[in-house]
């Protein structure tokens, strides 16, 4: 998997990468795009905010250190996501799964519902997001 990624402490102009037309989800803080629609996986996750999303691409974040994380599907190694533009967290990074069951989630993103909105590539008004989906992967 390609991320585009930069240390969490890097110095500079943040580059905000263009993720091309389409459907897209961004921070909603400053709006900068993290991932397209056609890079979702599933809907059914939980994380500390409520609902959130898993990726298999994301791009314009920067992450934190990595470390062991205990979920409700097991032990995980982690390392939490930063928007490259204002340094909001907006989720984590699967870096590491210990059970078998688990290692499809390895190099895959977690972006939590309440910290980003849907957009569409040119829109000034993003939507929020509202949905009722659900399952695991509370901390």
């Amino acid at each position: 998997m390609i991320f585009k990624e930069t240390s969490l402490y890097s110095q500079g102009r943040p580059f905000v990468e263009w993720l091309g037309d389409g459907h897209l989800y961004g921070c909603a803080t400053c709006r900068a795009p993290l991932a397209k629609k056609d890079s979702l996986v599933s809907k059914a996750f939980h994380a500390r905010s409520g609902k959130a999303y898993l990726f298999n691409h994301a791009a314009n974040f920067c992450t934190g250190p990595k470390e062991e994380r205990m979920m409700t599907t097991g032990l995980h190694v982690v390392s939490d996501i930063y928007c490259v533009s204002c340094c909001s967290c907006v989720g984590w990074r699967y870096d590491f799964a210990y059970e078998k069951a688990q290692k499809y989630k390895e190099g895959k993103v977690i972006l939590e519902r309440s910290l980003i909105v849907r957009t569409f590539d040119g829109e000034d008004n993003p939507t929020p997001m509202y949905d009722d989906d659900s399952e695991s992967d509370e901390y």
